[in-house]
């Protein structure tokens, strides 16, 4: 069948409401790409290695910490009189909050559809 059996279905038209072959307006795709992207974008600070670091020193950071301030004389006895877990917990609260502000001052860029068609 060619175009000429079908002229209510025109191939290609600049009309603003053409449909495509999916039966999608330009609008749709368009407004479709744009949801796409903004996703794109959400993901990219979501899954940000700096915030699932940052986040687990600083869980981590605070347990180790609580375990070091409730440590008994025996316990710092055994590490020869260093609160070996209040200090290393303290260090990695202050490396995870670190990651969290490196993250915070210098968010991710969005993609650009350079980077894409690379």
């Amino acid at each position: 069948m060619s175009h000429q059996e079908h002229p209510e279905r025109p191939e290609h038209s600049d009309r603003p409401g053409h449909t495509g072959p999916a039966g999608q307006s330009e609008q749709d795709v368009h407004r479709q790409v744009t949801e796409l992207e903004g996703k794109s974008v959400t993901a990219a600070r979501l899954f940000d290695i700096r915030r699932i670091i940052g986040g687990l020193f600083v869980i981590y950071g605070i347990i180790v910490t609580i375990a070091g301030i409730t440590a008994s004389d025996a316990d710092i006895d055994k590490s020869e009189g260093v609160n070996i877990n209040l200090w290393t917990g303290l260090a990695m609260l202050a490396l995870g909050l670190f990651f969290l502000a490196w993250l915070w001052l210098r968010p991710v860029a969005p993609p650009t559809p350079a980077d894409d068609a690379t």
